[in-house]
């Protein structure tokens, strides 16, 4: 069963703020721990994370970003996503990946592509509702995530033979900001566009976390709470 976590009333806009931060970095800090040890990895192993792991993210990041700024009613929320949008566009953050991974050794292939299509088309379709207090909790997850996956990112990359770190360096110091600037936005948006208590908050962060399962596992892994 999924996590789930009730929405109060917008009076009790700070204290669940608190609690779905601390839920969700709950979530990241329990996929972090169920990462499989570096050492007990083939090389098949290793590429196999990191190009599925790239193809989740080069082509739809920036595509989840952007529909998460579509669907955000708070103006205050705004430039905290434009922001972020700027930085990866600016920086040629998919350039960047993909340098990586070719440097492992590892730009996916069909197959690695199609082991992730299910959860990213779950993700398309759960973001096209256009919830801005889901998709604002569920990118927080996602950046928040990726900035404690890089080192073990970099260490899989390396133990390829790769010494291209410029993504894992680069997101493993600025998704920190990152992460904090949407549970800004994610208060923000709470307090103007409240989600309706009959909604999961968190239902598109467990597609996220159940995708990244998918992308270190090679498999289809729901998680439970």
């Amino acid at each position: 069963m999924n996590a789930t976590l009730a929405v109060p009333k917008q009076s009790e806009n700070y204290e669940v703020q608190i609690s779905i931060k601390q839920s969700i970095n709950a979530l990241i800090d329990e996929l972090m721990v169920s990462l499989p040890d570096p050492s007990t990895l083939t090389s098949a192993d290793r590429r196999g994370i990191i190009a599925r792991y790239s193809a989740v993210l080069e082509a739809n990041f920036i595509y989840w970003m952007t529909a998460t700024l579509i669907a955000v009613q708070a103006e205050e929320a705004r430039p905290i996503l434009l922001e972020n949008l700027h930085e990866e566009v600016r920086d040629a953050h998919p350039a960047m990946l993909r340098r990586f991974a070719l440097a492992a050794h590892a730009f996916p292939n069909d197959t690695d592509t199609l082991a992730v299509h299910e959860d990213v088309t779950k993700m398309r379709l759960f973001l096209g509702r256009l919830s801005g207090v889901q998709s604002l909790a569920a990118m927080a997850f996602f950046e928040g995530f990726i900035q404690k996956f890089m080192a073990y990112l970099a260490d899989l990359a390396a133990a390829e033979g790769s010494t291209e770190m410029v993504y894992t360096d680069v997101h493993g110091v600025c998704d920190i900001e990152h992460t904090d600037g949407l549970f800004r936005a994610l208060a923000l948006e709470s307090a103007v566009n409240p989600l309706d208590p009959k909604e999961d908050i968190l239902e598109g962060v467990n597609i996220l976390r159940n995708t990244m399962q998918t992308a270190i596992f090679g498999q289809q892994v729901v998680l439970t709470a």
